[in-house]
């Protein structure tokens, strides 16, 4: 089928393929993660996996984008017939975490409009998050996020992706610079008179924490943070696919992998150095182990222990992140109409349309698992999780692994690195990370996935068990 659309050129495709990229996971996941994890000894191993597995599985996914012109489902088939099952199998991450990704992207909404309204002081209390999501009303902040999304994918691709992704991304950039440098200088005194600064919290974040480390908790960092690159680069869920197969071929797709993987990282980094300073401050090292919570419990304290600047860094704050998660949702939903266009032969709009009424349903049942459909499933990980998170668990744990394993087979041993290469060559004739990528995909990406595999589903501990 005809591709209807393309991006415009490579500043259109990047601004797009980042937007997708730059999502709540760097705002979000990244900061807690890296507080979790030793600060600078976990940004140490997440650039050096950026640089390699982040490489590898970006180039994948747009080479092959390109190279077929086509979404995931009929991609996998071009390249190899009877690998069909992939790209279905690929198609379902998508649909999965569209049902949920709209559900946050709500709750941020709700938290921008709180401070929007100037009542950041009910959003410090303890209860505040809890109290809203199990609130049966909050189901309207999700439906009007998905709304948004379903109205600009009907716009198309340069129509509406890349038009609302040259608008978003350098706007939150900015905000993203000029709050992280204003953490910098915030200072905060305790009862014992000793003063935390932002510059003391900055050093706290990037400099290594060995402390404790074993080979064991070296190699669950690791883990988290190959996690963290997953659900940061969208990559092995068919977006990249998709959005690949928009690019015209006088795209450099050299530039385009190194310029997202700079931008995707970049802005991860600059959120680390705007949240963590700025938590240090306020809550010191107690406020850093806030975990998962850290967004929608620590930082509304924390904004809140700044007085009236706590109330305009806590409006930008959930701006950016507004923009950032629809950004992110965009892609998820551009991915689900892409293949079905190409699998019903329908057209953009009539796609979106269905599409978006069905997800409008989706987002409601999983907004509503807090209160009128609360479940408690027990996940294979040891986890207890709603609607939400299994959602999540099945689509990021289990499915995005899976897929990398065999993906990285069928590239690095059936078709052949050199297929892939190919593509990257066009148009200039070079592969600048060529011996690299051969590598990577050939022998390092299979066996390291495989673990990823075993750990997210929690096989890894039950093997590791019964060999001691």
């Amino acid at each position: 089928m005809k591709k209807k659309s393309n991006f415009s050129g490579q500043i259109g495709f990047v601004l797009a393929a980042a937007g997708s990229a730059v999502g709540v996971g760097n705002l979000w996941r990244f900061p807690y993660l890296v507080a979790k994890d030793g600060g600078g000894l976990f940004l140490i191993i997440y650039i050096v996996l950026v640089l390699t597995f982040g490489f590898t599985l970006l180039t994948t996914d747009i080479a092959i984008g390109r190279k077929t012109g086509q979404s995931a489902i009929a991609a996998y088939e071009t390249m190899r017939l009877g690998w069909k099952k992939l790209g279905i199998l690929t198609f379902c991450v998508p649909i999965l975490i569209m049902t949920y990704y709209a559900v946050i992207g709500g709750w941020i909404l709700k938290y921008f409009t709180v401070y929007l309204t100037g009542d950041f002081v009910a959003a410090a209390k303890d209860d505040y998050f809890t109290d809203f999501i199990t609130d049966p009303s909050s189901v309207w902040f999700g439906l009007i996020f998905m709304l948004l999304t379903g109205f600009i994918v009907y716009n198309g691709v340069e129509g509406g992706i890349e038009r609302c992704s040259k608008f978003v991304m350098p706007i939150l950039l900015v905000l993203v610079i000029g709050i992280a440098i204003f953490s910098l200088t915030l200072r905060s005194g305790d009862e014992s008179g000793a003063v935390r600064t932002g510059l003391d919290g900055l050093k706290v974040y990037l400099m290594p924490d060995m402390s404790g480390l074993t080979l064991s908790r070296f190699l669950q960092i690791t883990l988290d943070a190959m996690s963290q690159l997953f659900f940061s680069l969208s990559v092995s869920m068919g977006i990249m696919i998709t959005y690949g197969s928009y690019v015209k071929k006088e795209v450099d797709l050299n530039k385009s992998v190194a310029q997202i993987e700079i931008v995707d990282t970049g802005v991860a980094i600059l959120a680390g150095m705007m949240i963590i300073p700025a938590i240090f401050v306020f809550s010191g090292i107690d406020g850093m182990s806030a975990g998962p919570s850290l967004m929608f419990v620590a930082l509304p304290k924390t904004f809140y222990t700044m007085g009236k600047a706590g109330y305009v860094i806590g409006l930008v704050f959930f701006l950016l992140t507004a923009f950032a998660a629809l950004t992110s949702c965009i892609s998820v939903l551009e991915a689900i109409t892409a293949n079905c266009m190409e699998v019903f032969h329908t057209e953009r709009k009539k796609t979106t349309g269905v599409l978006t009424i069905i997800y409008l349903i989706a987002t409601a049942v999983i907004a509503l698992g807090y209160s009128v459909f609360y479940v408690e499933v027990k996940l294979p990980n040891g986890s207890t999780g709603q609607l939400l998170d299994i959602m999540d668990y099945i689509s990021n744990s289990f499915l995005m692994p899976l897929i990398s394993v065999f993906s990285t087979i069928l590239v690095g041993w059936i078709v052949g690195p050199k297929w892939i290469a190919e593509e990257m060559e066009h148009p200039n004739g070079k592969f600048s990370r060529k011996h690299l990528y051969n590598i990577m995909i050939k022998y390092v990406a299979p066996v390291i996935m495989v673990i990823l595999f075993l750990q997210s589903t929690g096989l890894l501990d039950r093997l590791l068990a019964v060999v001691a």
